[in-house]
């Protein structure tokens, strides 16, 4: 009886760290930061789609995500020992209370209005205006590197 009791005791314990590394869903807003506390030491971080979001590692118990573009992803922090102590889904949400999309003749033109009407880059935009906006901001990128 006592060796089942330890092995019941053992199992709920390895249950219990396990599921403490499953963190559920992460939400951050595209172009935003947000704080993530870790209650141990990260030595490795691994992001999964780079273009949805990014990491920035302030100390091993403090990280920084930021949300690059609309869309989900993943991430999985290890400690030193390789055991997982964080992994979630990234959600990337829009902020959509400055966003305003002009429907012209069935084309999307995304517009950032805060706190005057600029052109954003939008998913479903129309190509020449998701274009050409993509390319003005890689520009305003490569002018401040």
């Amino acid at each position: 009886m006592k060796l089942t009791s330890k092995f019941c005791a053992m199992s709920c314990a390895a249950l219990l760290m396990s599921a403490s590394a499953l963190a559920g869903q992460f939400t951050v807003e595209s172009g935003k930061t947000k704080p993530l506390r870790l209650t141990g030491d990260a030595a490795s971080i691994v992001i999964g789609n780079p273009n949805v979001a990014d990491v920035a590692v302030h100390n091993g118990k403090l990280l920084f995500v930021s949300g690059k573009s609309f869309g989900t992803t993943n991430l999985i922090i290890f400690d030193k020992a390789g055991r997982t102590i964080y992994s979630a889904d990234i959600v990337v949400t829009t902020n959509t209370a400055n966003l305003v999309t002009v429907n012209r003749a069935g084309n999307n033109f995304s517009l950032d209005c805060a706190p005057s009407c600029k052109p954003t880059v939008s998913i479903g935009d129309n190509n020449d205006h998701f274009t050409m906006t993509a390319q003005q901001l890689e520009q305003l990128q490569d002018l401040s590197e």
